[in-house]
């Protein structure tokens, strides 16, 4: 069959009325084992299937794809989908997967939020240990002391960075707390 150029026509990676339907379904079957006391249904596996091509293409997106810990982002989305798969209403909304990619683009933010802080935590404890390297063992060569300065330049620029934002987050909190004061 020939591609078309129409847009109507364009094939998506979900499909979100079959993805809708399923989700009825789903939350039907969810709500007869509650009434019925019986276990829960496992979540179906074109749903599965349509939260991880969601999460997989998100991560593709120039914010997301250069990241090394991109696996744990995508699984991390995952999770999140399926841990809050109940909060979704088809009564209230008929685009699941809007709902979904916000649950993965939230995850995939707070991986990243939890990544940079490991990186923090990891190049300042690096520092402490290069300035206490540095008092114990005296001047290194001339080929050292020019791969350290480029280490070391990157990891200040990195915790700069890192601590600018910290303060900033604390300034915002403090003026908002200020503000319910008064």
């Amino acid at each position: 069959m020939p591609k078309t150029k129409d847009k109507t026509k364009r094939n998506h990676y979900v499909d979100n009325k079959l993805l809708l339907q399923e989700m009825r379904k789903y939350k039907d079957a969810v709500k007869q084992s509650k009434e019925d006391g019986s276990e829960r249904p496992r979540v179906p596996n074109y749903i599965g299937e349509c939260i991880m091509k969601i999460a997989q293409h998100l991560s593709y997106k120039p914010n997301f794809i250069n990241y090394t810990y991109k696996d744990e982002m995508i699984s991390d989305g995952i999770e999140n989908c399926l841990l809050y798969i109940d909060n979704f209403d088809p009564a209230k909304s008929s685009n699941p997967f809007a709902y979904f990619t916000q649950i993965i683009y939230y995850a995939f933010i707070r991986r990243i939020q939890k990544e940079k802080k490991q990186s923090y935590v990891k190049y300042k404890s690096m520092e402490n240990q290069e300035l206490l390297d540095e008092v114990m063992s005296g001047p290194a060569g001339p080929i050292k002391r020019g791969v350290m300065d480029f280490i070391h330049s990157n990891m200040d620029e990195f915790l700069a960075e890192f601590e600018e934002t910290q303060r900033k987050k604390k300034e915002k909190a403090k003026e908002k707390r200020q503000k319910k004061e008064a």
